[in-house]
């Protein structure tokens, strides 16, 4: 059950690639993702037992057991390392936009020529490889780590690229020993760690879409109280035509009204001279602004420079600040 389980989700990691170049332009990079991702998926389907079984009942006569079902699953790894490839040598400094296709059809040409290799000649030589190419991936995935959106999903799936790199020199340990194969539809110990490996994988490919969507989520659920009082207040700052239904568009669309209907109560950009500068403190300067959102008509009277975002930081997040001071002064009169 794991294994069908883990096939459809790095398929539903493959649609959601699919879904993001039908969306954005279709890059090289983002087309080699999506090839990546579809032989992982390919890869963990036939990594089922009865897939593999009805496979392997489709060899020809005179040919072991298992050899079909082992063929796609090593050429498919084989494409993995070759797509990822495209996209990890295009975060080299020596690669530059103009030249990336013509790079990426070198590298394609290769991996086609290595997958003809191993079907015709030897299971090892793809192994071989697949290893290969994970090193290279990894040396590049480990080169561009940092603690961003985009770092924290190559992160992931330089894991597990590792983890596909440790099983293939297994694999090709295992031929050198000349260990029996293990009959189709049979998993062995290391079935688990292919699992891992193409989660990881998966995961990582998908990482960004998932977590800008969880933020966008989080984004709304803070500034909801402090968004219906402003547009409430100010009609006028929401756009009817709209048309963006994306939870990452309505966050980015919210902040934006709410940016405006501050605007609009501060007096429309005004500065005024009786009106002291903001503090350099982002909270106790977010604190006064909700306080004075809360209540126009009390004894605090900002104008513009109280309401653009502080310096070094973005507009998204001074409004989530505005909103977390809101919602405090919100709570402390009911706990009260």
């Amino acid at each position: 059950m794991t294994l069908w389980l883990t096939a459809l989700l790095v398929w539903m990691a493959a649609g959601a690639r699919v879904g993001r170049v039908l969306v954005k332009p279709a890059t090289t990079a983002r087309v080699a993702i999506v090839i990546a991702v579809a032989a992982v998926a390919l890869a963990a389907t036939v990594a089922v037992p009865e897939i593999a079984v009805a496979l392997d009942n489709l060899r020809p006569q005179g040919v072991r057991a298992g050899w079909l079902s082992d063929g796609v699953v090593v050429s498919a790894w084989v494409t993995f390392v070759t797509a990822t490839s495209v996209v990890a040598f295009a975060a080299w400094p020596v690669c530059s936009r103009q030249n990336l296709r013509q790079v990426a059809m070198a590298i394609y040409s290769l991996g086609v020529v290595t997958v003809v290799a191993t079907l015709a000649w030897s299971f090892t030589f793809g192994w071989e490889v697949v290893t290969l190419g994970a090193v290279f991936i990894i040396v590049t995935g480990l080169r561009n780590l940092d603690w961003t959106t985009l770092g924290r999903g190559i992160a992931i799936y330089t894991t597990g690229t590792a983890v596909v790199a440790g099983l293939a020199m297994l694999e090709i340990r295992r031929a050198f020993t000349e260990a029996p194969p293990v009959a189709p539809g049979q998993p062995n110990w290391a079935w688990q760690a292919w699992e891992v490996a193409s989660l990881l994988i998966a995961f990582g490919a998908v990482w960004i879409v998932v977590e800008l969507w969880v933020r966008a989520r989080v984004l709304l659920r803070q500034i909801r109280l402090l968004h219906r009082i402003m547009i409430g207040r100010f009609p006028e700052v929401v756009a009817h035509d709209q048309t963006g239904t994306s939870t990452q568009l309505r966050a980015s669309d919210q902040v934006a009204q709410i940016m405006d209907a501050l605007y609009l109560q501060s007096g429309g950009g005004v500065v005024l001279a009786a009106v002291a500068s903001p503090p350099p403190s982002i909270a106790e300067r977010a604190d006064v602004v909700a306080q004075w959102a809360r209540n126009p008509l009390g004894d605090v009277v900002l104008d513009a420079r109280w309401i653009a975002p502080p310096e070094g930081i973005s507009p998204r997040g001074w409004v989530q600040a505005i909103a977390r001071a809101y919602d405090a002064t919100t709570l402390e009169p009911a706990r009260n």
